[in-house]
């Protein structure tokens, strides 16, 4: 896989950061809203999944791959800065096909994740030979996210198994882990464990503030299908003035 430049601004932007500066990647699900983040001055943008498939009309974890990939392409069509899609577990691609796939996509960095298409987690080594699979195939030109979903998936001592996960998934060649759902809590001792390698953590409303979960110990912060629900508040809160007669909108 060629290197595209933008791969190279997307692996800057996770190193070197402040402790209180973590890399804060809005979700786009369409190109409106990905113009949009770009406009407000955001330098790369990270899909959600779950995003994607509310706006394509689908369950989150339903969207077929073809649709998924279209939905991708249109994005990084639309903005100039670095896109990693979030590919779910991988739709059951080939390493090879996977890479070329994001390749054409024109998406720099992918999320990729260790739930199974059966809701269970994915062994781990297993999944460790997966991403390493796609990190051959990739050679440089991929900034690799994978994600840890011990968290989600209701497992004991979940931060002790998300640093074995992470350690084996980073061995691979994964660039930054994502224990998605790690209490805040829990984000200092993943920190230590995991030394330099870049975290990436969910922000949810009600939660710290971007400065407070870098100096817990994030790298970069995502929202998963946050912002887009943000949307459809708003949206929803829009559309009820209109149909109780309140004035078009300006």
């Amino acid at each position: 896989m060629s290197t595209d430049p933008r791969t190279a601004v997307l692996r800057g932007l996770h190193r070197g950061r402040a402790a209180a500066d973590p890399l804060v990647l809005p979700g786009p699900w369409d190109a409106a809203s990905a113009r949009a983040f770009e406009a407000a001055g955001f330098p790369a943008l990270a899909t959600p999944s779950a995003g994607i498939a509310a706006a394509l009309g689908h369950e989150d974890g339903a969207t077929p791959a073809d649709e998924m990939f279209a939905a991708v392409a249109r994005i990084t069509r639309s903005v100039s800065v670095p896109v990693s899609a979030d590919l779910e577990g991988g739709y059951g691609l080939a390493p090879a096909e996977l890479v070329e796939r994001v390749r054409e996509s024109g998406a720099v960095g992918v999320n990729l994740e260790d739930t199974g298409p059966d809701h269970a987690l994915k062994d781990p080594r297993a999944h460790a030979d997966w991403l390493a699979a796609v990190r051959d195939a990739a050679g440089p030109g991929l900034l690799v996210n994978a994600r840890v979903d011990v968290y989600i998936r209701g497992v004991p001592d979940p931060a002790e198994a998300a640093v074995a996960r992470a350690r084996l998934y980073a061995a691979a060649g994964a660039d930054c882990v994502y224990p998605i759902g790690a209490p805040p809590a829990d984000l200092p001792a993943l920190r230590a464990a995991l030394g330099d390698l870049p975290i990436n953590v969910l922000a949810v409303p009600g939660g710290p503030s971007f400065a407070e979960l870098g100096r817990l110990g994030a790298t970069r912060v995502t929202f998963g299908d946050g912002l887009l629900l943000r949307a459809l508040d708003d949206l929803s809160a829009l559309a009820a003035g209109l149909r109780d007669g309140g004035a078009p909108p300006a």
